[in-house]
């Protein structure tokens, strides 16, 4: 299982809806370590990862160790080390929904070639008055939402085409749920790098679902994809 919101439904649904292969991949953020094995396997013979942080990327060498096709490296995501357009499809689930998002999309799309696709999975407020208490969630985890309602219209403003759109906000009470339970049975047989990240994904999960799950936050958290393309040159 993908331990994000937007679980394994991310991939699949992107796997139906675009059914050939890429030369070049990106993946933004940590915990994707799935997604580059399935992509890999299924899509590209040349996948990139990008984490900001030196744990997950100890950690996501660590889970890719021996896969062919498969380099990870540590870069700010709105300040990345390529130099030209270089991925047909740049894939991104629950990393970009914070203060920075803007200049991270404007930096996706300066290194995603002509008609690539972008295809993001976005925290989303669903509604447009939000409790205190859901507030302080998304402040403690550095969340910071698109309204569901405007989301598509931010990345039409960008200059992105929405090839479709999914309402994946069912996701996140199997994601709370699970990930939380999995974490905890699992964190005393990971390596000191491993535990080190995930006991602070872990603390993050403890909040947001309790929020969720007991608060009565899913009547404001949603998550939401996108599959989005680049206009041409």
């Amino acid at each position: 299982m993908v331990f994000l919101p937007g679980t394994d439904k991310q991939i699949e649904i992107l796997f139906k809806t675009i059914p050939q292969g890429f030369s070049s991949a990106l993946i933004v953020g940590p915990g994707c370590e799935e997604i580059a094995r399935m992509i890999i396997e299924k899509y590209s013979s040349d996948v990139t990862v990008i984490v900001d942080d030196y744990d997950s990327l100890l950690t996501a060498r660590l889970k890719l160790s021996g896969m062919k096709g498969i380099s990870v490296r540590m870069m700010e995501y709105d300040n990345t080390d390529f130099i030209t357009p270089k991925f047909d499809l740049i894939f991104a689930q629950a990393s970009i929904s914070h203060s920075r998002r803007n200049k991270i999309v404007k930096e996706i799309k300066r290194i995603l070639k002509p008609e690539g696709y972008f295809c993001v999975g976005e925290n989303v407020s669903l509604s447009d008055e939000v409790p205190a208490f859901v507030r302080d969630i998304w402040e403690n985890s550095g969340i910071e939402p698109l309204n569901w309602k405007y989301a598509e219209k931010y990345y039409r403003e960008r200059g992105f085409k929405v090839y479709n759109e999914f309402d994946l906000s069912f996701t996140l009470k199997e994601f709370y749920g699970l990930s939380e339970k999995m974490l905890e049975e699992n964190l005393e047989s990971l390596t000191e790098s491993e535990r080190s990240y995930y006991k602070k994904l872990l603390k993050q999960i403890g909040h947001e679902s309790n929020a969720y799950l007991n608060l009565g936050g899913d009547k404001y958290m949603g998550f939401r994809m996108f599959i989005l393309r680049k206009g041409k040159a």
